[in-house]
Order: structure tokens, then sequence, then C-alpha cells
């Protein structure tokens, strides 16, 4: 970075009064303060970003008198762990650094880049111990919750939780006549499975209802229990429909309808599609004489959406105190389960075909257990739910969903037909730009839950209607992008 792009860079930062999301300015003068590496371990857990010290923000954004610019570098080195000693961070990123002289002072350019998700998160070590980690959002740096935590640290490996005992269950808690039929099922479809199975316990065992000393695990009790919601009171689907586009837009109406899903998952599935499928409109054509009644949302997409959240949320008792949430608005349904990404997913191979499992019995106990509305499994386990609904909505010409991963939860918008037709994506960039001013690609992706592909598309998009332009050549790191005039033209 030269003086120009950094007086630049600045320049955006004063009119806007503050940081941003991907810039943080210090003034460091002599000694780095705890602040610093809060602010690393928040850059490094969510999209990278620069890091500017010598800078004074109070003072207009302007380099401090008497920057020690070889002291604080050292500094900074040392507490990264590059200087033979231990640093001030846990899993530290990479970085760069670069003197850049300002206004007459020299002063330390910083970029630090996102982890990989298999090394988050980022700690800032505190005593000896790990002190804290923090995550980015808007120009704050705010520490990560304890399930955020946990979801990070376990991103590679699936989850033991579905195998686990619950305390206080017997077999005389699981439906035995389910029982029977899915491991009736059990011999057709995984048949060695049950080979030397001679009595029924044995069996239970096979499949995973019991665990090898008899006692019920979790996803036996979720698959095939009576009244799961007596032991996990929370692990429900809780369906809402609201009145607008926003909660609460109502007034003193809180809901429209509401409807609370237990039973077992496959009941839960099933019973969640329903009520979401109740609050839609229906298209009605005629091909012949035949007349075809359909959901202005595609009912696979409704149920692939559904039915992920339950079987790829998180299971561990953290999370079993939370509720997978399915809320309707008059322009979008939104699916949002407990659990991040894992196991080698990103924002940007969501799309690849590839299938992670983090509840891996559980997953092969929904493969085989006979749903109660006759639709077949909901855990094919082969990748291809996610591309089936881009198909399925654009083959009914609707805007494709919007997956939007979290450190501990994941959303699933799925907008309706009719209500809105315009590319949601491109509003989310506008709406990004007005707040921000210039952000570059991957910006854009975290400000708006789009991933890295639908933020170009749709960027080339608005360039070509004049809406957007870049602030550099394609081939420059520091490319960003920012609104023209005719961006407010847009509805």
């Amino acid at each position: 970075m030269n003086e120009n792009e950094l007086t630049g860079l600045l320049e955006s930062l004063r009119r806007m009064g503050s940081d941003d999301l991907n810039v943080e300015v210090k003034e460091s003068a002599t000694t780095l303060s705890r602040d610093v590496w809060e602010t690393v371990s928040a850059f490094a857990n969510t999209a990278g970003g620069i890091i500017v010290l010598g800078v004074s923000e109070r003072a207009g954004f302007v380099p401090v008198a008497n920057f020690e610019t070889e002291k604080v570098l050292n500094q900074f080195v040392a507490g990264m762990g590059d200087a033979g000693g231990r640093g001030k961070l846990a899993n530290p990123p990479k970085y760069t650094i670069e003197r850049v002289e300002l206004q007459g002072t020299v002063v330390l350019v910083i970029t630090i880049e996102e982890l990989d998700p298999s090394s988050k998160p980022c700690y800032v070590i505190e005593r000896g111990a790990q002190g804290g980690s923090y995550k980015r959002i808007d120009d704050k740096d705010v520490p990560l919750s304890s399930t955020e935590v946990l979801a990070l640290s376990s991103y590679e490996r699936t989850s033991p939780s579905d195998r686990d005992a619950v305390p206080g269950t017997s077999a005389g808690d699981l439906d035995e006549s389910l029982v029977d039929r899915t491991i009736e099922r059990a011999y057709s479809l995984t048949p060695r499975a049950m080979r030397g199975a001679a009595d029924k316990k044995t069996k239970m065992e096979r499949l995973n209802f019991l665990d090898f000393r008899g006692n019920v695990t979790k996803a036996g009790l979720l698959v095939v229990g009576t009244y799961p919601q007596q032991f996990y009171p929370k692990l429900f689907i809780d369906v809402a429909v609201h009145a607008g586009t926003q909660k609460g837009m109502a007034g003193s109406l809180r809901f429209m309808d509401r409807t609370i899903c237990e039973g077992t998952l496959g009941e839960m599935i099933s019973d969640a599609v329903a009520a979401v499928a109740k609050n839609l409109r229906r298209t009605v054509t005629v091909q012949g004489i035949s007349r075809i009644d359909s959901l202005e949302i595609p009912e696979e997409v409704l149920r692939e959406a559904i039915a992920n959240a339950v079987i790829h949320r998180e299971y561990g008792n953290r999370f079993c105190g939370q509720s997978i949430a399915v809320d309707v608005f008059d322009d979008r349904i939104e699916v949002v389960n407990p659990g991040g990404l894992y196991g080698g997913k990103t924002r940007e191979n969501l799309f690849d075909g590839s299938s992670r499992c983090r509840n891996a019995t559980l997953v092969k106990l929904m493969s085989l257990v006979p749903l109660p509305d006759g639709a077949g499994s909901p855990a094919e386990g082969n990748g291809s739910g996610i591309p089936m609904m881009l198909d399925a909505m654009r083959a009914h010409g609707l805007a494709e969903p919007l997956f939007c991963p979290g450190f501990d939860r994941f959303k699933v918008v799925l907008y309706r037909a009719k209500v809105e037709q315009i590319d949601h994506g491109g509003d989310l960039i506008v709406a990004a730009l007005k707040r921000n001013g210039e952000l570059g690609t991957r910006e854009l992706a975290e400000c708006t839950g789009l991933t890295v592909s639908q933020v170009r598309t749709r960027v080339n998009a608005l360039i070509a209607q004049g809406k957007l332009e870049p602030t550099a050549a394609t081939t420059s790191r520091n490319r960003k992008y920012r609104l023209t005039g005719r961006a407010g033209q847009m509805r």
C-alpha cells in the first residue's frame, strides 16, 4: 500500500466518522494495548482486515506525534509469536506488515488474513491462559459466545453427541412399532447390519438405537422416541407466521399463526412443512383435463430446507436448549438452526455437491426410518440437496435461496413468489455500500450473507446497470466497489 492509497482509505473512514468492518486504526504511539490483539483475533475469526498503527481516530485519522515505528513493529512481531517467545495469541493468523509514509510519519499497515476454518478460533492469551476470542461486527470487536467458540472448535469433527446415552431413558421410551418397522427396512436396505443379530436388543444396538450398555442413544430417542421432548423440551421446530416483512410489524399482534412441531424428527419435519404450507399462496394450472395445485414455493424445496435444519443442526448438550426457528414473512421464509458449518464446508463450496455429516448416527437412522407422511428419506447424504433447491427455485421463476452461515447457526432464506421478484442479493449489496461507502468482494459477502460467487455475479450486473463502479483495476488486490448516482433509482 502506498501513501496515496492509505490517504484514500483514511479519508473514507473520516467521512464515515469511524473504523469499519475491515479497517481498524490504533494510536499505539509507543506501546501496543490489549485491544490490538482483540482486533487481530476478530479479523482472523471473521474475514480478515487491515490494522493501521500510528494513526489517531480521535484527531481525525491523522498520524500521531512521535510514533515509534520500529519499537511498535517489534512489539507486534513478538506478540504474534514470531520473535522466539510465546506470543499474545493462540492460533495466530498469517499477516504482512508494510511501512507507509503518511504526512511525514512512517506508520504501520498490517494486513491480517482470515484463518482457515479448521484453525479457528484465534484466542487472545491472558496471564498464560486463553483470555477470549472475538469476531468483527461493523467497527466493533465482539467476544464470541461459548456456543460460537464450541462450534468453531469442532468445525472439522463429526459430533459424537448423537450417540450419547440419554440419562433416565429406557427402551420403553421408544415407539416399539416404529422400531420394528425401521429394523424391517434395515434388512432390505442394509442387510449386513443385521448379520448375526439373533435378538431384538442386538438389532437395536446394531442400528444405534441403544449403546452397547443397553442405554437409549440421543439419535435413537429423536428418531423413534415416543415423545423425545420429555427429555429435551426445546428440541422442536417453532413455525411462526408474521404480518409484514419484519417481526412485530403488526403492533400488538405478535403472530398471525404459530405451530410448535414436536415428536420424532420425522414428525417434526412433516408437521413443519404442513404448518408453513397452509400459510403460503397456491397456484393452479390446467394441463389438458388435469388441474394442478402447487405451492408458491416448491414443496420439495421447503422440505429440504427444514430437513437439513433438523439433520445437520448441532445436538451437543450446549445447543439442546435451542429450537429450530421457521419464520414466515410476507416476502420470504427463514429457516434457522443451531450449529454453523462443519467438516470442510465453507461459504464458497456450499454448492459443490459434496456432503458433510455432522451427526453420522442420526443421519443413518433417518435414512432407514419410515416417515409419517410417506415422503421418503430426508437423509439422502449425497450432497444433492442444495443444487436441487437452486434448480427448483429457478424453474419456478423464483429468486435463488440465500444461504447464510454464521459462527454457531445457519440460516436459509426462501423468497416467496410474486411479492419479491427483484434480485435480493443486489438490494443487500446496495444497502451495504450505502452504510459503508466502499467495500471489496469479501467484505460484501460478510455484510450480506451472500457467497463470494454470488457477490461477484450481482456486482457485475450492478456495474452493467451503471449502479456500481469499481475503485481499481480488475487485477488490483485493493479493488473495491462504490455506488453511483443511479443506485438511488433501485426499487
